[in-house]
């Protein structure tokens, strides 16, 4: 055998190897893929958005398919969480008011009455009295959820809205960039309570600053607040949750309500916007 010939072999045999090495790793990156999506499935975390740097054209475009397919699924459990909600939720408020009203009714005719009136019953009576207006104000938050009035859509130049809601917490910085002409189909009004009720929610985690981004035709609006723990994150819109002593657990799934009643949707961004600790989406449904 010539040297040329044995030196080709050689050359041909290296370069078996080191493609078969290549191929290896690469599949082995695929099956990491896998393995890291099958996890977030299972953890019912859909928010996965998995680079594609470094894949063939056609690994590439399927890695964006699932991509979009997480981020869909993602948006119609909430959806369908949301809805849920809102039946449980209209269940209880009726069965509480008809229950707690009778009661506040009677208790309140006894405390008028001149034989209660510093009697030994008296206190337990205005106990009764004062746990039904509890009851009754439960009530009336959960009504709140389930009665929200049908949406005046109308276009709203996007930037005077953003001013405008900026204009009512002057202690806060606001970082604003939204294109001047940018104009939404939206509820001015009740849009304007969504941003209400995040601002007030960074205001008491300790927020400094606010941001409001236009980017690839979504609203990122972020603060520098404390940062959101993932097991909260988690349970976060779920109505009454609350890790604030004196809080309703209303504001979030509120907003989320007010916003699908517009074709909108409202997520918790898994990694907020450089400079802040937490950051919402606010989109239209596709």
């Amino acid at each position: 055998m010539s040297v040329p010939v044995l030196f080709s072999m050689i050359f041909l045999l290296l370069l078996i190897i080191i493609v078969s090495f290549a191929m290896y790793h690469h599949q082995r990156v695929l099956q990491r893929r896998a393995m890291l999506m099958r996890a977030a499935v299972r953890h019912r975390d859909f928010t996965f958005r998995l680079p594609t740097r470094g894949l063939l054209f056609g690994e590439k475009a399927l890695q964006d398919a699932l991509n979009d397919m997480g981020q869909e699924i993602q948006k119609l459990v909430e959806r369908r969480e949301t809805e849920a909600w809102q039946r449980l939720v209209r269940v209880l408020t009726h069965e509480i008011r008809n229950a707690a009203t009778p009661i506040q009714s009677v208790s309140q005719a006894y405390l008028k009455s001149a034989a209660i009136k510093g009697s030994p019953y008296e206190e337990g009576i205005q106990a009764i009295y004062d746990t039904t207006l509890g009851l009754a104000a439960f009530a009336e938050g959960c009504r709140q959820l389930t009665h929200l009035p049908d949406p005046q859509l109308a276009d709203v130049g996007f930037l005077d809205f953003c001013q405008g809601v900026a204009s009512l917490y002057p202690g806060l910085a606001w970082q604003i960039s939204v294109p001047p002409a940018l104009m939404l189909k939206a509820d001015a009004v009740l849009l304007r309570q969504v941003f209400i009720n995040l601002t007030k929610n960074a205001v008491e985690a300790n927020a400094r600053t606010m941001g409001i981004e236009w980017k690839d035709g979504a609203c990122f609006v972020s603060n520098d607040g404390h940062a959101i723990p993932h097991d909260v994150a988690q349970e976060m819109f779920i109505p009454f949750f609350t890790t604030k002593a004196s809080g309703s657990g209303i504001g979030l799934s509120l907003s989320r309500q007010l916003l699908l009643s517009q074709g909108m949707t409202l997520t918790l961004r898994p990694h907020p916007l450089r400079g802040f600790h937490a950051t919402f989406i606010i989109e239209r449904e596709r």
